[in-house]
């Protein structure tokens, strides 16, 4: 009976981590797409355009409100850099570069995930022993 329990319990967890592997795999799949996806958009012609609107619009604002020139400048330097670096960090992510490659980041989240189950199992075991 405590054996049969244990085998279904055990058959469970397993389970649990094959959907979960296929779930990761899954994601680790689309999500480069999905950020190649916005990295076209946010460097898009119409990007571009749309960008240097907003930091005409914002430079202006900025020196209506009174602002003095070199100021407004540095100001608008800045607001486009965030832009930019963020596009940067995306590109840095689709490559791999500076960061856990997905290989090693799958291998990493099972670990991850065998310490917890491993925890559980530990944890119901005391539970039950009480």
């Amino acid at each position: 009976m405590i054996g049969e329990k244990e085998e279904k319990k055990e058959k469970g967890e397993t389970e649990d981590v094959e959907e979960l592997r296929e779930v990761l795999s899954v994601v680790s799949k689309e999500v480069p797409a999905l950020i190649k996806g916005i990295i076209a958009s946010v460097f898009s012609e119409e990007a571009g355009r749309d960008m240097g609107r907003a930091a005409a619009s914002f430079y202006k604002e900025l020196k209506e409100a009174g602002m003095p020139e070199e100021v407004a400048v540095k100001m608008t330097e800045g607001y486009i850099s965030t832009f930019t670096s963020l596009g940067e960090v995306m590109k840095r992510a689709i490559s791999g570069e500076k960061g856990i490659k997905g290989k090693e980041l799958e291998e990493e989240i099972s670990r991850k995930i065998k310490e917890k189950l491993a925890e559980k199992r530990l944890q119901k075991k005391e539970e039950e022993e009480e």
